[in-house]
C-alpha cells in the first residue's frame, strides 16, 4: 500500500498576518498569527504545536 496514513491531504492554513487585529485562538482565546478576518478554525503558535503533537503518527 503506497497511501501514507499520516499525510494530511488538502490542508490548508489561513495566510499570516503582519500585523493587529489577530484572529483569537478556537482553544485558549490567545492571539493568533492569522488574520481577524480569517474565516475557519485559527490556532495561536502553542495551541497549533500541541494538536500537531496530538495528531502527529506515533512509531
Amino acid at each position: 500500500m503506497s497511501e501514507d496514513h499520516c499525510t494530511i491531504r488538502n490542508a490548508t492554513k489561513p495566510p499570516r498576518e503582519d500585523g493587529p487585529p489577530y484572529a483569537e485562538c478556537v482553544l485558549c482565546r490567545e492571539p493568533t498569527e492569522y488574520p481577524e478576518s480569517y474565516k475557519g478554525i485559527t490556532l495561536c503558535p502553542v495551541c497549533e504545536w500541541q494538536e500537531a503533537q496530538r495528531t502527529a503518527c506515533s512509531g
